[in-house]
């Protein structure tokens, strides 16, 4: 089963079992979303990422321009708990 396959079936289920107020909140949102034209200002593949500071896990900072200096690097993020 391909992973869209995948993503189908979840948001079938999703829609059969979840009260239909929130679906509708769910629907309004992601409509909300699709017309503020936010796809339109996504890094998309091959973009340059630009230059930032952060804290890691343990409070370091971490550079990514001193980071790309010693090679290939590859960023995760955490959307935190909802």
């Amino acid at each position: 089963m391909s992973l869209q396959q995948k993503l189908d079936a979840q948001k079938k289920a999703t829609e059969t079992s979840a009260p239909k107020e929130a679906i509708e909140v769910m629907h309004r949102a992601t409509d909300n979303l699709a017309k503020s034209g936010i796809m339109n200002r996504i890094v998309k593949k091959g973009d340059k990422a630009p230059d930032f500071m952060l804290n890691d896990i343990n409070g370091n900072t971490v550079n990514l321009k001193e980071k790309l200096s010693r090679g290939p690097v590859v960023l995760g993020f955490y959307r935190g708990r909802w």
